[in-house]
């Protein structure tokens, strides 16, 4: 992991999943903008499975447990395609909710991974 770029995904994410809930808690059904929040902190993930895969090489290995850092990792990636999928079938304003509940939720996954990372003590 980069440190500067988690700290990234974690704004993103929670700026997406501030702008999700408040739309679906006006009356907002799934459209452009908030799939488009989700895709965003999709492909940040994605950038951040590619980095964590080649870091090690380079000699940036976590200092916690590997195990629960690939779980976390993991589960992130799947969230947001899971919320995505239901916002396209379910074409409701609880559908945006959950959009938005996703992006928090992936926030507070980003800054754990950050922790097991960076941050273990021996």
């Amino acid at each position: 992991m980069i440190e500067w770029f988690s700290y990234t995904q974690v704004a993103v994410a929670v700026v997406a999943g501030l702008l999700c809930v408040v739309l679906g808690l006006i009356g907002k059904v799934p459209n452009d903008l908030t799939m488009g929040a989700t895709a965003l902190v999709e492909v940040l993930l994605v950038v951040q499975l590619v980095m964590s895969l080649v870091a090690p090489a380079f000699g940036n290995t976590p200092t916690g447990d590997p195990l629960e850092f690939w779980v976390y990792l993991v589960s992130a990636v799947l969230l947001p395609l899971a919320g995505g999928f239901w916002a396209l079938i379910d074409r409701t304003r609880w559908s945006t909710v959950v959009l938005g509940a996703v992006c928090l939720a992936v926030a507070v996954m980003v800054y754990r991974m950050n922790v097991i990372w960076f941050v273990q003590l021996a």
